[in-house]
């Protein structure tokens, strides 16, 4: 079997799995795990899979995929951009944290902060962040969508639009090259914007896969954020975007956390 061959078969699996595992595709091609990681890397630097530890996941194709999936996709880099966005937020802070997985990983990483109040539509991310010593938790109105704990709806959206807060952390499904933020559900995008509309100082966090992929519903544009948070240098014209409309980029964990 021609190495092309094997990369197709992988793509093939793929599409029809959703995910596949490094030590499987070894025995099912007779290779190497070390081979099959390779491959991996290749197939993902070409925008064709997603890796994850010890395999690769489907790359979204533009449809909603799962909370659970996402969970999967880059935690490393989520964790990453969770301890550079930390470091943004001094002590005594009032945050909006919005639903997410990266927005998520924000969250872990303010457990160390003091004083802070937290307002949030992520049932997950109350849990979590309830009983920290000496921090308000705050969780908005509404429907609990089932898929991801996420509070949607009028009620949520007009929740939000009581406060204003200092610092909004909100994700995107995807950022177009024009700088379009992007989502796949209507009720989601609508209370990002509200989130967006209420904060002194808007935080997008995103990962670089999140320059790759497409979706359907427009959230807001690059240029209403102030500090971008990314794992990797973005591309020129997002930079460019950024640079023209005074957007932050940072993608460097600090030194210190700021207090």
């Amino acid at each position: 079997m021609t190495l092309q061959d094997r990369h197709l078969g992988i793509l093939s699996l793929l599409s029809m799995t959703g995910q596949v595992d490094v030590m499987a595709l070894a025995v099912r091609y007779d290779t190497t795990p070390q081979t099959i990681r390779k491959d991996l890397r290749v197939l993902e630097d070409a925008h064709r899979l997603i890796r994850i530890h010890g395999g690769a996941v489907r790359v979204p194709d533009g449809s909603y995929v799962s909370y659970d999936h996402r969970q999967l996709i880059a935690p490393a880099q989520k964790q990453k951009i969770g301890r550079i966005c930390a470091g943004l937020i001094p002590n005594g802070a009032t945050v909006f944290i919005n639903i997410g997985t990266t927005t998520e990983a924000v969250a872990m990483s303010l457990k160390d902060h003091r004083n802070l109040r937290i307002i949030t539509d992520n049932v997950r991310v109350a849990n979590e962040l309830r009983s920290l010593p000496a921090t308000e938790v705050l969780i908005t109105g509404g429907r609990i969508r089932a898929t991801d704990g996420a509070v949607v709806g009028d009620q949520a959206v007009n929740f939000i639009r009581q406060f204003r807060v200092d610092f909004a952390i909100i994700g995107a499904a995807a950022i177009d090259n024009d700088g379009a933020l992007l989502d796949h559900d209507l009720h989601e995008a609508q209370v990002a914007t509200a989130i967006m509309e209420t904060a002194r100082h808007v935080i997008l966090t995103a990962d670089h896969g999140k320059f790759a992929r497409k979706a359907p519903i427009c959230i807001g544009q690059l240029s209403h954020v102030h500090s971008l948070v990314t794992d990797k240098p973005p591309s020129d014209a997002i930079t460019t975007i950024c640079r023209d409309n005074s957007v932050t980029i940072h993608c460097e964990e600090p030194a210190v956390q700021i207090a």
